[in-house]
């Protein structure tokens, strides 16, 4: 299976970035091939800028400054997004990712009265997020799971229908002992090396 892997975090030696390896040894041990776009490494422009926003809504002149990046994403049959949570959602650069990346006309149809947004990522069956919370789980879902909802269901609606979706977080980051932290590398690994088409 082709997994485009989408990681987002500005430290080189994060431990989302520990995470970030620990699913791509997964992903390998699985014999999946991997592409991996790290927006930091890359200097990904996260702002949308006012032509593209003018344009956004033309096919053809939307997908100019981001043609590699969309590329890659119809390319792909499963998308795993590895990024923290701040602030109950993905970090800017990731949330800049999705807003330009992602265009209408080319990963979804525009909405019409009565009718469902149209999917044209069908390409994409297996749709997984992985994250680190400064927050407790309870917390994180006093407040609605906001990140999870975005990057899940958000997504959810473009992709094919019965794509599967998967959910990996560790919560109270700050705070997460060595064997926590250690714990949640394993699982992450362990999840994706039983990922299956």
């Amino acid at each position: 299976m082709r997994v485009l892997v989408v990681y987002c975090h500005p430290v080189e030696e994060s431990f989302t970035a520990a995470v970030r390896d620990a699913a791509i040894r997964g992903l390998a041990r699985a014999g999946h091939e991997v592409d991996l776009i790290d927006l930091y490494a890359s200097g990904f422009e996260a702002v949308m800028s006012r032509q593209e926003r003018i344009a956004y809504h033309t096919p053809g002149e939307n997908t100019r400054a981001i043609a590699d990046h969309l590329t890659r994403v119809k390319a792909a049959e499963a998308l795993v997004l590895v990024a923290p949570t701040w602030w109950y959602g993905p970090p800017a650069m990731l949330k800049g990712w999705l807003d330009r990346v992602l265009v209408p006309f080319e990963t979804f149809g525009m909405p019409q009265p009565f009718r469902p947004l149209e999917r044209r990522l069908t390409n994409i069956r297996v749709l997984a997020a992985v994250s680190t919370l400064g927050s407790p789980w309870y917390w994180w879902m006093w407040v609605g799971q906001p990140g999870r909802r975005i990057l899940l269901e958000g997504l959810g609606g473009i992709i094919h229908p019965r794509a599967r979706k998967l959910w990996l977080a560790l919560h109270s980051m700050d705070s997460a002992s060595e064997a926590k932290r250690a714990g949640f590398l394993a699982r992450v690994e362990a999840k994706f090396a039983a990922l299956r088409p």
